[in-house]
């Protein structure tokens, strides 16, 4: 158990309602695609987000394995972390309670996960391992929340680019794993305004930005529309730039998601809504 006490209690809840749900089996179907904004180590302190993880988690057949793709991972050429058992995490992260860096999510081999994604790239896009590589807080913190038991195999994929058509193509290629029972993540934060935040911000007070509460809107009636073009400009069309993502690899892992599912154009179900110290934690579901 954490030293972290809201943690403590939602494990407490979330173990034995972990241990009820149901595997996925081939008739299920395939699983939807998910973006989630995964905030920082502190959601790990927020007991209604938890919560809000947690049922979405179990609304669903547990996956076989997790592929998830994190805005704290930019690499190319593509690449997967190390897929044995009990890979380590990476703190990526400064200024927080020392617990945090003591956290263990340990979960089983994902080397089948691994050759499977390999399949699924051209011979042009080579997959390379880094096998000293573990899972990083893009990927932890929130299926530490949602799959508490880490009786799931996680694989790590590399954000090779940040072109929303390149990223597309990506998810495509992943799409017939979901009908493998693979649960395809791409893990960011709708808006992520970090240098923008006030003091009153930080503290988990006042309401959010201008420029957050802007963006986010813009984006929910967008994804409510299936409308990707609109998406993919966001650069230069969105409210809210370049504050709300004065760097946008927090934002990018959206394509991945949409790609993956069976329409990207289709309507997308916003799950999680709200703001986490005045950035919209917006997460959401494909068909």
């Amino acid at each position: 158990m954490s030293a972290l006490p809201i943690l403590e209690q939602h494990l407490a809840a979330a173990v034995p309602a972990s241990r009820e749900q149901r595997d996925w089996a081939p008739e299920d179907g395939a699983l939807p695609s998910l973006y989630i904004s995964h905030g920082a180590p502190p959601l790990l302190e927020d007991g209604e987000w938890m919560r809000q993880l947690l049922d979405w988690a179990l609304e669903l057949p547990k996956p076989k394995a997790i592929l998830i793709v994190s805005a704290h991972w930019e690499s190319a050429p593509l690449s997967v972390s190390a897929t044995a058992a009990g890979t380590s995490l990476v703190y990526d992260f400064g200024g927080f309670k020392p617990v945090f860096y003591t956290l263990q999510y340990a979960t089983p081999d994902a080397s089948a996960l691994a050759r499977r994604v390999a399949a699924a790239m051209p011979d042009t896009e080579p997959l390379h391992e880094h096998r000293s590589r573990g899972l990083d807080h893009g990927a932890w913190v929130p299926l530490m929340v949602m799959y508490p038991l880490g009786d799931v195999p996680v694989l790590q994929l590399s954000l090779p680019t940040h072109d929303p058509d390149r990223l597309l193509e990506l998810g495509r290629r992943l799409r017939p794993l979901r009908e493998e029972g693979v649960l395809v993540i791409g893990s960011g934060f709708m808006t992520h305004g970090l240098p923008f935040l006030t003091h009153e911000h930080w503290a988990g007070g006042g309401r959010p930005p201008g420029w957050s509460a802007d963006f986010d809107a813009w984006a929910a009636d967008a994804l409510a529309r299936g409308d990707v073009d609109t998406l993919s400009r966001f650069a230069s069309q969105a409210p809210g730039m370049p504050f709300a993502h004065p760097t946008v690899e927090h934002y990018t892992p959206l394509f991945v998601t949409l790609g993956a599912a069976e329409r990207p154009d289709a309507p997308v179900r916003s799950v999680i809504e709200g703001y986490f110290m005045g950035l919209s934690k917006r997460s959401l579901q494909t068909s």
